[in-house]
Formats: C-alpha cells, structure tokens, sequence
C-alpha cells in the first residue's frame, strides 16, 4: 500500500513587490495600483515614457541610479503612457519623457524632457523639502 502526501504552499507578495520588475528598484505603475503608491506615506516620482521614445531610455539609467540612492525616502515608478493612456491624460502629460512628483495623492512639480542627473536630483531634493510648483 502506498501513501501519497500533499503540501500545500501559499506565498503572500505586498503590491509593492509585485510591482517591481525583477532587478529593479522602480514600480510599474497601472490604473489598478496608481492611486494607492500617490497616496502613500512617502513621495512618489513618476516617469511617464514609451518603448519608442529615445530621451527616455537615455533616462532610465539615471532614474535607476537615483532609485537606489533615493529608495529609503522616495518611491520610483514608471507609466508606460501607450498602456496606460487614461493616467497620462489625467495628468495632462503631452510630452515624453515627463518627471512628476506626487504627495498626498497629489502633484507637487514636473519636468519635461530628458535632463541630466543633477537637475534631476535636485528636483528630487526640492520635492523632499516641501517646494514644488503646484503648492
């Protein structure tokens, strides 16, 4: 007579996790979770790129550099603006790449265009100490 055991394993992943690309320290943002890493406790830098676009894959080293060395105060996330076409139209981005801080759910500043890494650093440090356009 044989006895056959079966083990059962349940994995639990945060959305955070499930988010993020493996490797990486930015999240792919959607329609689905958008809301919930705008209104999270710490600011939430938004790329909104394409595949297509040149300026943005020229970008996405910097924003991989600065994800690592902003991850404890700064969460990083990505649009892809031809899937998520409602979120870009939302926030009225016509131009690509486009830099957008958001606290409380809310739009704090943007950049425009591809820049170089200080800029948007400082950008970053700007956001982390309360300033931006929109206030």
């Amino acid at each position: 007579m044989t006895t056959t055991t079966t083990t059962t394993t349940t994995t639990t992943t945060t959305t955070t996790e499930a988010s993020k690309p493996a490797g990486t320290t930015t999240v792919k943002l959607t329609e689905e979770n958008f809301q919930a890493y705008s209104n999270a406790s710490k600011p939430l830098l938004v790329d909104f790129w394409a595949e297509w676009c040149g300026p943005c894959k020229v970008m996405e080293p910097v924003i991989e550099r600065l994800s690592r060395k902003y991850a404890d105060q700064i969460t990083f996330g990505k649009v892809n603006v031809d899937e998520e076409m409602d979120l870009s139209s939302r926030f009225q981005v016509f131009s690509i790449p486009t830099f957008m801080i958001f606290k409380g759910g809310n739009p704090i500043d943007a950049i425009i265009g591809a820049v170089g890494e200080a800029a948007l650093e400082q950008f970053l440090k700007r956001a982390l100490n309360g300033a931006g356009a929109y206030r």
